[in-house]
């Protein structure tokens, strides 16, 4: 019987993506992404805390030029991957890292800076709605699909 590998989770960029280029001109980027799971109140009044877990996402070729690009810290995003964990030593130490091989990345909602608004498109004594900017941000087709309009 074969095995699964297979990661998807929806979350918040931590930071930019950094980008850089190995030898033959391929590239990687990496990023950050926090995942949140809701605190809440015990029937004994016990008061449980948000938990965030962060999650360390890697991106090569075309999907971290892209992600140079179009993503920005804050974003919500949905991340599809595999696990991977890598294993080096430094300083004498066996040192893990495990981390998310995206395949598939789509953006979610973007924050109000990164939203394309120009003047012209909102009159001046009006406040455009949310609505109106997320409708304003101009995603493309094959950037939200079946995500897009969720978690706005």
């Amino acid at each position: 019987m074969s095995s699964v590998n297979k990661v998807i989770l929806i979350g918040n960029v931590g930071a930019d993506p950094e980008v850089r280029y190995l030898d033959r001109g391929v590239a990687i980027a990496t990023f950050n992404l926090a995942t949140t799971e809701r605190g809440y109140v015990m029937q004994n009044g016990t008061q449980v805390p948000d938990v965030t877990e962060w999650h360390s996402i890697v991106l090569w070729r075309n999907l971290a030029e892209w992600a140079q690009q179009n993503l920005k810290k804050s974003m919500k995003v949905y991340v599809e991957g595999k696990l991977k964990t890598r294993v080096w030593e430094k300083d004498g130490q066996i040192r893990r890292k495990t981390e998310v091989i995206a395949e598939n990345i789509q953006i979610l909602y973007r924050p109000e800076q990164y939203r394309k608004v120009t003047n012209d498109q909102v009159p001046s004594d009006q406040e455009p709605s949310d609505q109106e900017l997320n409708d304003q941000a101009q995603v493309p087709e094959n950037e939200g699909g079946f995500f897009n309009g969720l978690f706005r």
